[in-house]
């Protein structure tokens, strides 16, 4: 996502060509001059043009330095903050795990009716299929709603994502580079093996972030691991490294296994201030009826719903 080039401005344009043109007319005058009059009138000519022109002498400005960052200092910056935390964390070991720890933010902070929509795309072999039915109904609905994309995914679906990216209903973040469990000793979660060290917890949310920066121009500000499981020692390095931790209040689709019936019925449970977690990435699952049978009811009984950076998150 440099430096900058010091143009000047039209004022001192302005002056530069002034002052040539001046010096020329005063030249020009003086040779008329010279060759009209004797030697002696001559050396009482010259001082005259000498002291007219070397006021006009304009100072071009000195070249500011640039306040960009150069990709070059960019890089040092990050390996500088990886080689940091992995200093920092090299001795610590993990206290509590889970998807609900301290740290994981799970609700809007909100009394309103307010619910914020959150579906992930998680990527890989079985993971990588691509939900139109779901999103082209919140398009018509126009339903604003936080995507958690997949390294993996992305790959597997450059322009549809490309697209999704350029929606301004759609808030673009991250949901890992391998969809794994964040973890700093490889723990797993639903047979999927965490990150075993605090190197890869560091390249499972960097790596991806950088991703999604480079083709959106824009850096995600939320995370969310692969199965939603963390370690602390590892949510501590999400936080270091500027991320905040999106987890759920309602369990929407239950990783795509629920029924349209299971799907609605957990929808419309969502009390205020739930934060759902549903997949766009199944189309063969039954979670885009059930979102599309309980939207509308939910909006006749007052609830709107919102992108997740719009709120303060508990």
């Amino acid at each position: 996502m440099l430096g900058s080039a010091v143009a000047l401005s039209a004022c001192q344009a302005e002056g530069i060509d002034v002052a040539q043109e001046t010096a020329q007319a005063t030249e020009q005058g003086a040779m008329q001059e010279k060759a009209a009059v004797t030697p002696e009138a001559t050396k009482q000519v010259t001082p005259q043009v000498s002291a007219q022109v070397a006021p006009q002498v304009t100072t071009m400005p000195a070249p500011q330095p640039s306040l960009q960052p150069t990709a070059t200092a960019t890089i040092a910056a990050s390996a500088s903050l990886e080689q940091n935390l992995l200093n920092r964390y090299a001795k610590a070991v993990p206290a509590k795990w889970g998807e609900h720890i301290s740290g994981v933010k799970e609700r809007l902070h909100t009394k309103e009716k307010i619910i914020a929509l959150t579906f992930d795309a998680c990527g890989g072999k079985d993971g990588s299929g691509y939900d139109e039915k779901l999103i082209q109904f919140l398009i018509q609905e126009q339903i604003p709603a936080t995507l958690f994309i997949n390294g993996r995914w992305i790959a597997a679906n450059p322009s549809i994502f490309a697209a999704l990216a350029a929606n301004p209903l759609f808030e673009i973040e991250n949901h890992g580079t391998e969809h794994r469990p964040l973890s700093v000793n490889g723990k797993p979660a639903y047979g999927i093996a965490g990150t075993k060290n605090v190197q890869e917890a560091i390249h499972e949310m960097n790596d991806n972030a950088n991703q999604i920066e480079k083709l959106t121009g824009k850096r995600p500000h939320f995370f969310r691991s692969g199965t939603a499981f963390y370690d602390d020692v590892a949510v501590s390095i999400a936080h270091d490294l500027g991320f905040e931790l999106a987890g759920y209040s309602v369990l929407g689709d239950a990783g795509a296994t629920y029924n349209t019936k299971q799907v609605y019925n957990a929808l419309m449970k969502a009390p205020s201030g739930s934060i759902v977690l549903a997949h766009m990435n199944h189309p063969e699952k039954e979670t885009a009826e059930g979102v599309i049978q309980a939207i509308p009811e939910l909006r006749r009984a007052g609830f709107r719903f919102v992108q997740l950076a719009t709120m303060e998150l508990e």
